[in-house]
């Protein structure tokens, strides 16, 4: 199968998927999600995004219908049902489909969507561009919910820009995150990062960064920064699951970053190491 989709329990190729209109999802957008990558068929830290699932949904109240044991297993057998081993694995869980639309909800069992489609993992050799948007979503960034028209809206800007990214940044001209990656600076030779508030989703790849720099001797700060900052860093770096370590040389047209080539690669090189060991044939 070259695309597939799962709904409790129904799987098939995924342009012949519906779902009911009354999920909450499609009135609410009541639910939290997860993507990662899959490469040769192995999922890459499936562990920790579960985990984080998990963690969204207890934020909302949201019942998972499984556990996380029977979750994995489920994720495992629908990546063995593809024709490719590399792929982009979506999950999400919504708060049921409870009836008519009505904004108040009673205790139900999630529903469970799942897709599969062909993906591998970008690690561009030239640097990307950024454009910064001030960030108006709502103060809860770390669940990791399925409210994503802020973020929809500025990627779109940032595209129709040229760019890859958008860079939220809040009153005061601190930097949060981006559309959709985190986003870090490297400046005289130390890591910098937002620290994992309310503002900022904990991403998994920022967290295998942080770890890089541990074993690599790179001081880090988990502390916040300004847009002054993020212009005036020797680096520019962005982390998602699908792109883990970008480095960025334009922010809203400007030439940025780019004075610190060689730390920047030895992050770069561990992390792809790790993800590389990880997910052997």
């Amino acid at each position: 199968m070259k695309e597939l989709g799962y709904y409790n329990g129904r799987i098939a190729p995924l342009g012949e998927m519906t779902v009911p209109m009354n999920d909450r999802a499609c009135w609410f957008g009541d639910g939290v999600y997860e993507a990662q990558l899959v490469r040769h068929g192995q999922i890459f830290t499936l562990d920790e995004h579960v985990d984080r699932l998990y963690r969204s949904a207890a934020a909302l109240s949201i019942e998972p219908p499984m556990d996380k044991a029977a979750l994995k297993a489920l994720l495992r057998d629908l990546v063995g049902r593809m024709d490719d081993g590399d792929l982009m694995l979506y999950y999400q869980l919504t708060r049921g489909a409870s009836g008519p639309r009505k904004h108040t909800f009673q205790p139900a069992p999630a529903n469970l969507w799942v897709t599969l489609t062909p993906k591998r993992v970008l690690d561009k050799a030239e640097p990307i561009g950024l454009i910064t948007v001030e960030d108006i979503r709502f103060l809860h960034c770390d669940i990791k919910t399925l409210n994503l028209i802020p973020s929809v809206m500025a990627s779109q800007k940032a595209a129709e820009a040229g760019c890859y990214e958008a860079v939220f940044y809040r009153p005061g001209d601190r930097v949060t995150e981006c559309s959709h990656s985190n986003i870090h600076i490297l400046k005289d030779g130390v890591f910098r990062t937002a620290p994992t508030d309310r503002l900022i989703l904990p991403g998994i790849s920022r967290a295998h960064l942080l770890s890089a720099c541990g074993r690599l001797g790179i001081p880090v700060r988990e502390e916040a920064f300004t847009l002054a900052e993020l212009r005036d860093a020797d680096e520019i770096i962005t982390s998602s699951s699908t792109a883990p370590c970008l480095r960025a040389g334009r922010v809203d047209g400007q030439p940025a970053g780019l004075r610190d080539e060689a730390l920047y690669r030895r992050l770069h090189q561990a992390i792809f190491d790790e993800f590389y060991a990880l997910t052997r044939d």
